[in-house]
């Protein structure tokens, strides 16, 4: 159940009661969204998050009824450096499980993780150069990151669509607190992520961030100043940007 909406410069924020009505509603006002963008045009392109956070979002999105996916094409926005091709960590294996699998897009795009960096990065950037990202559905980590734009690493004025990043501390503990990783020695220290201005190149963002461990940047992105030190207060900016909480994340700006 929505329990507060209201807006914080252009983004609308939604806090809901539980996990589980955030991820369905959200879920619910995307597929709408896309419907909406089928009927005006022929194909539409959308970049996916992967990380446990979005699990009841994309469960409802790929469960949506009436959507014509042979028109959809995916993409993702950021992958690990140096793991296996079938590492159930990478981020490509995570959202072919939940839903790349599940519903006949058009195409799927994957960064991959076990390439040759450099050449991942020029192989994506001709894909993203080619065309126009229609929606992205996205996440905030606990340090406040986007896509894997750490504070450290991220600018909002970035050249570049695609680059390797070095992954800081905290950034690399979430993984093992999302229960991704047994242990830190195991995380990346490096990654491929999409750059602050692809993502806001976007028309529509989706923002889905449950749970207590988020609560913190939730509050940064909510009450902060706009800055690089928290890169998704940059949502804040954003003409068509919607902010999705749970009772848990949104706990210090209710």
């Amino acid at each position: 159940m929505l329990t507060k909406s209201f807006k914080v410069d252009a983004l609308q924020v939604n806090v809901y009661d539980s996990r589980e009505s955030m991820g369905k509603a959200a879920g619910e006002e995307a597929v709408a969204y896309l419907k909406e963008v089928l009927r005006q045009k022929d194909q539409v392109y959308i970049i996916f998050a992967a990380a446990p956070s979005q699990n009841e979002f994309l469960a409802t999105v790929a469960a949506a009824e009436g959507v014509d996916w042979h028109r959809v094409h995916a993409l993702h926005m950021d992958e690990y450096v140096g793991l296996p091709a079938d590492a159930p960590q990478a981020f490509g294996n995570f959202l072919r499980r939940a839903i790349f699998g599940k519903v006949p897009f058009a195409s799927v795009g994957y960064i991959g993780c076990d390439k040759d960096p450099q050449q991942a990065c020029a192989d994506y950037d001709r894909v993203l150069a080619r065309h126009h990202v229609d929606m992205v559905f996205m996440g905030i980590g606990e340090n406040g990151h986007i896509a894997f734009n750490d504070p450290h690493v991220a600018r909002f004025d970035d050249p570049l669509r695609i680059k390797q990043v070095d992954l800081d501390l905290k950034c690399r503990l979430q993984q093992v607190h999302d229960g991704c990783f047994r242990s830190l020695d195991e995380v990346p220290e490096y990654a491929l992520t999409l750059t602050c201005p692809t993502l806001f190149a976007a028309d529509r963002l989706f923002c889905v961030v449950p749970a207590a461990t988020k609560a913190d940047a939730v509050k940064a992105t909510v009450c902060g100043p706009i800055g690089e030190h928290c890169p998704a207060t940059l949502l804040r900016r954003h003409a068509a940007a919607t902010l999705y909480v749970d009772a848990d994340s949104g706990k210090y700006i209710v």
